[in-house]
């Protein structure tokens, strides 16, 4: 049984525990607004709240000075330090305060090495009151802040990187805004902690008294009635910090003053060549090849190392990745944010606290003509003072390609660009790539799973599966010569049959023999031969006989399977399927001329037993 929120047993259980958490701050109210001595006259008291209130301050200041960096550092950490650092900042949530208090004694102590260094200045004043507020109050700032910093897409540093920003740019302009709300949070939580510590610090520095402590000796010495006031002081300043904490300044997005727009300039292309040996994990990246095109697609299955490898020629996996250069031009060795680089990351990376006009302009060296130019070459006029979260999927996407381009970058490298796309997006943007590609020149190097995409928007393809270069050359001959079935499955290849060169100008398909083009190949050579699904006849008087197996229209064309007598399967892609259903009897030409076939290679066997099973 479902039940409204306001019935659900859940909610009568949290309901339970903010009625004891408020009953008791209504009691104090209540007896607050009784006659009688409050305690506000008290000698002390005042001095407490400014010690408490300075002190904490104080506390709060040093440890996002030395807490945030570390934060950062334990995000991005792994290994045993950084495990056994974690652990010992944790520490003081552990303990009880008071232990903390004597552990610290036993450092700044008055009868230490250190204590006496300062002549008994650390303990007994407001330095010992902040040591002893920073000791168990930083370990909020540093998880909130871990935990925001361990959230920041790792795609934000590698983007900012690519356009020219160096680490502490980086962690300043990316990282620091980025994680600003949880680093808030924990600032909060710090502050809080620090003005209302009493364990540690009436340990180490019982005078000058701060509020909690304040608040226990007179409890001590008069009971109840005179700690009304240092009480309410207290709930006072905790309920202004938390008002204060909920006020946020919005995101300011001015409007946003464009340039002319000024079209790039032609560049000279930029052909990439490297020799990859990179382990990351468990996975071991070993590729080699030198591009001949300034314009490559690197092929392959999820997983087979692609983006991998793109990182490694933007120099996001360090020089130890392998060699990499840029026209002959050594740049294993160059930063990042030194090679001139155009990112565009699977995932956009879009900063959230940006505006388009903004990310356009966030590289180094962006020009705003340019970025103005581009603005509205990619249709993103109007839009130019919009958050990320204002925009569509494919907006993001265009943001995402005019960020990468307005800095006049040498190489752009893209990460599966479109994959996350609706399908009429994808498409418009891949024709918006590809004028782009001919229209400025653009040297690129695209990842892509999708091999119409990778034929569209390149000359060069690699195929890349398991770590390893399995095929590459130029587009035309690796579509038309894969090197093995495991590389034409990847091609995206239809109609690919293996079979035996049965004469000349014949080969053996089962036990069907089909007219076509051998070439020298002897006979008995084993081959692989495949005709494209859109080149084969429906209703050839003349042609094989076959059996319809399915036939499935798809709007714009209807893709019929067949079964030829005594040989293999093969898929149709025809305008006008004749009538036929499944089931019916049809006859195919199948034009020597168009079926390409060549001897078989490695992966032939395997790919055999598919056949057959």
């Amino acid at each position: 049984m479902r039940y409204p929120a306001s019935r659900s047993p859940l909610t009568w259980l949290g309901g339970l525990l903010a009625l004891y958490l408020v009953v008791p701050l209504v009691a104090f109210l209540v007896r607050l607004a009784a006659p009688g001595d409050r305690g506000f006259g008290v000698p002390g008291l005042w001095s407490a709240v400014e010690v408490s209130v300075v002190s904490a301050t104080i506390t709060t200041v040093l440890v996002a000075l030395f807490g945030i960096p570390l934060a950062n550092w334990l995000a991005g950490s792994r290994g045993p330090v950084a495990a056994v650092t974690g652990v010992l900042v944790l520490l003081p949530l552990a303990i009880p305060p008071v232990t903390g208090g004597l552990l610290l004694i036993y450092l700044v102590g008055p009868y230490t090495a250190l204590g006496q260094f300062f002549h008994g200045a650390l303990t007994d004043s407001v330095i010992g009151v902040v040591l002893a507020q920073t000791f168990v109050a930083s370990p909020f700032l540093i998880v909130a802040a871990r935990s925001a910093f361990a959230a920041i897409d790792p795609a934000l540093d590698d983007l900012a990187a690519t356009l020219g920003h160096r680490p502490l740019a980086r962690f300043w302009r990316v990282s620091l805004r980025v994680a600003a709300p949880g680093i808030r949070a924990g600032l909060l939580m710090t502050w809080l902690r620090a003005i209302g510590e009493y364990g540690a610090t009436v340990l180490l520095a019982y005078h000058p008294y701060t509020l909690p402590v304040f608040t226990y000796v007179q409890f001590s010495s008069t009971g109840i009635p005179t700690t009304q006031a240092p009480t309410a002081l207290a709930l006072g300043i905790a309920i202004v910090v938390l008002l204060a904490s909920q006020l946020h300044r919005p995101v300011r997005t001015r409007k946003a003053e464009l340039a002319a727009p000024s079209p790039p300039a032609p560049a000279p292309p930029t052909t990439v060549s490297f020799d990859l040996d990179v382990t990351v994990g468990s996975f071991r990246l070993t590729v080699a090849h030198r591009a001949a095109s300034h314009r490559i697609a690197i092929l392959g299955p999820s997983g087979a190392g692609k983006s991998m490898t793109l990182r490694a020629l933007a120099g996001l996996l360090g020089p130890d990745a392998g060699e990499v250069r840029y026209n002959g031009q050594l740049v294993s060795a160059v930063p990042v944010e030194a090679r001139d680089l155009g990112y565009v990351p699977q995932s956009m990376a879009l900063f959230p606290d940006r505006t388009v006009w903004q990310q356009l302009l966030f590289a180094v060296r962006a020009d705003p003509r340019l970025a103005a130019w581009w603005l509205s070459t990619l249709h993103l006029g109007g839009l130019q003072d919009r958050l990320p979260d204002q925009l569509s999927g494919g907006q993001r996407q265009r943001v995402s390609l005019a960020r990468a381009l307005s800095h006049s970058p040498r190489l752009v490298l893209l990460d599966e660009p479109f994959s996350s796309l609706d399908a009429p997006v994808r498409e418009e943007l891949r024709r918006e790539l590809r004028r782009l590609q001919n229209d400025a020149g653009l040297s690129t190097v695209l990842v892509t799973h999708d091999p119409e995409e990778a034929a569209l928007l390149a000359d060069e393809i690699l195929v890349i599966d398991g770590g390893h270069l399995l095929q590459a050359g130029p587009r035309a001959e690796v579509f038309s010569r894969p090197v093995s079935p495991a590389v034409a499955r990847l091609l995206g290849i239809q109609n690919l049959v293996a079979g035996v060169v049965a004469g000349p100008g014949e080969i053996a398909a089962g036990m069907l023999r089909i007219a076509a083009a051998t070439g020298d190949l002897p006979a008995g050579s084993e081959i692989l031969w495949h005709i494209r699904p859109e080149r084969i006849t429906v209703g050839d008087p003349g042609g094989y006989g076959a059996v319809v197996l399915d036939v499935a229209d798809i709007g714009t064309f209807t893709i019929i399977t067949v079964q030829l007598t005594g040989g293999p399967d093969l898929r149709i892609r025809t305008a006008d399927a004749a009538g036929l259903e499944r089931g019916d009897s049809c006859r195919l030409g199948l034009d020597p001329e168009l079926i390409s076939l060549w001897a078989a290679g490695p992966g032939t066997d395997e790919f055999r037993a598919r056949l057959q099973s």
